[in-house]
């Protein structure tokens, strides 16, 4: 399936499948499996592999999936929403330092990786922002463990797409 490149976005293509992508938001560059074949036609790239090898398959989905998330990334970005429970639970933000109080004896604080954002909206909800989609994932994992969310009250961080499966507590005496 082929790539489209929206408008405001180059893509150079160099020896060994190094690719550079260049839009509004940023550049990302990356090397890319040397078996695949990468070509520009118009306003389009597409892969082609070699064969048809248990491998080879596998690499064309990798790399255009890799190639189509740098597109992505580059001309809208990407963000992951994080929300925080539990009672006395906050976040806080100060210059590129991200302050959690998680219901330790101390404060956690993370500070924000290069080519990533966090931010606040509101003290139990973090927005993590980026246009590598590998990086921001890595980043708001990185935050979900530090207190993940817990079966039978929901205490924790999680991402606001995750359904957390509840327990019920200790059965009563007959």
């Amino acid at each position: 399936m082929p790539i489209a490149i929206p408008a405001g976005v180059s893509v150079d293509i160099a020896e060994n499948n190094s690719v550079t992508v260049k839009g509004p938001k940023g550049t990302l560059t990356r090397v890319l499996p040397a078996e695949m074949e990468i070509k520009k036609e118009g306003a389009e790239i597409v892969i082609s592999r070699p064969n048809d090898l248990k491998r080879s398959r596998a690499l064309h989905g990798l790399t255009r999936a890799l190639l189509h998330n740098m597109v992505v990334g580059v001309s809208e970005g990407f963000q992951k929403v994080l929300e925080i429970n539990g009672v006395g639970y906050r976040a806080a933000k100060e210059g590129n330092k991200l302050t959690l109080s998680l219901g330790y004896s101390h404060p956690v604080v993370m500070i924000d990786p290069e080519g990533v954002e966090s931010v606040c909206e509101t003290a139990n909800k973090i927005v993590v922002k980026g246009i590598d989609k590998e990086k921001v994932g890595q980043y708001a994992a990185e935050i979900r463990g530090k207190r993940g969310p817990e079966p039978y009250k929901g205490k924790g961080i999680k991402y606001a797409d995750e359904h957390i499966r509840r327990k019920a507590g200790k059965a009563g005496k007959k």
